[in-house]
């Protein structure tokens, strides 16, 4: 049985259509690497970053203070047991809460204005206080409450608990496995408390400059979502070369028959 030219020509663009449309469907490798370089003076370029934290304290944040001293009877006033710092349930149970007025009740200090002030402050604070008392003694002062949430296209999303003093964006998303094949890079969003509600910024991790914005160091309770990218679920990661050949393979064979 002949076939006419039309329909063996439709038959082939046909083929050739289903090929490309799963070409087309890939992701470019552009789309989701992160820190690329924008020109090529970039290649070593340094970017520079304060790392400092900016975060002032909020009613219901919970601060862990410990006072040292060289001298036994100023240690043993302070100090009621040995501090097991790498226990998170010892550290929130001997934390002071921030009450909603902003006040801390610090054993020694006694009622004590936090709210506002950052945590290198409030550790100021305690220690010219305890100058005035105590000799050779060391005020320590930490945040029990930093905790940052990674949801979206990541592949372990959920909340984290930091127990260092700072936590950058990168290291957030490797506490959430990282981004998934269609996590998109260049929409990242962050949500980020303030002393008057929340503020939203969209941040592009595919720009190496992400290394300098004041966003960069995560903040107790931010929340970063990673957008998904528009393209279908395929990636090069995942890409089935082998079904990509059958189908060339398939449409040359159709082709050859056509014309035969």
């Amino acid at each position: 049985m002949k076939i006419s030219i039309q329909h063996r020509y439709s038959l082939v663009v046909k083929i050739l259509l289903m090929t490309g449309i799963i070409f087309t469907s890939c992701i470019s490798q552009n789309k989701v690497k992160l820190l690329q370089e924008r020109t090529a003076r970039e290649a070593a370029a340094e970017f520079a970053n304060s790392k400092s934290t900016t975060y002032r304290l909020q009613s219901g944040d919970h601060l862990y203070i410990e006072v040292y001293s060289v001298d036994p009877k100023t240690s043993k006033f302070f100090q009621t047991d040995f501090p097991d710092l790498m226990n998170p349930t010892y550290l929130y149970l001997k934390s002071f809460s921030v009450d909603e007025s902003g006040y801390i009740n610090f054993s020694f200090v006694n009622k004590m204005y936090v709210k506002g002030l950052t945590i290198a402050e409030v550790k100021d604070q305690i220690q010219n206080t305890l100058n005035e008392y105590f000799k050779e003694s060391t005020a320590v002062v930490k945040l029990v409450n930093f905790e940052v949430s990674v949801i979206g296209e990541v592949n372990s999303p959920g909340s984290f608990t930091v127990y260092r003093d700072q936590l950058n964006l990168f290291q957030a998303l490797g506490l959430a496995g990282g981004l998934k094949d269609f996590g998109n890079p260049k929409k990242v969003k962050l949500v980020r408390q303030s002393q008057t509600g929340s503020n939203l910024v969209e941040l592009d991790l595919s720009n190496n400059k992400i290394l300098e914005s004041p966003y960069f160091y995560m903040q107790p309770n931010d929340i970063v979502y990673v957008e998904p990218l528009n393209a279908k679920s395929w990636s090069y990661s995942r890409f089935p070369y082998e079904t990509i050949l059958v189908l060339i393979s398939t449409a040359l064979v159709g082709y050859n028959i056509l014309v035969d």
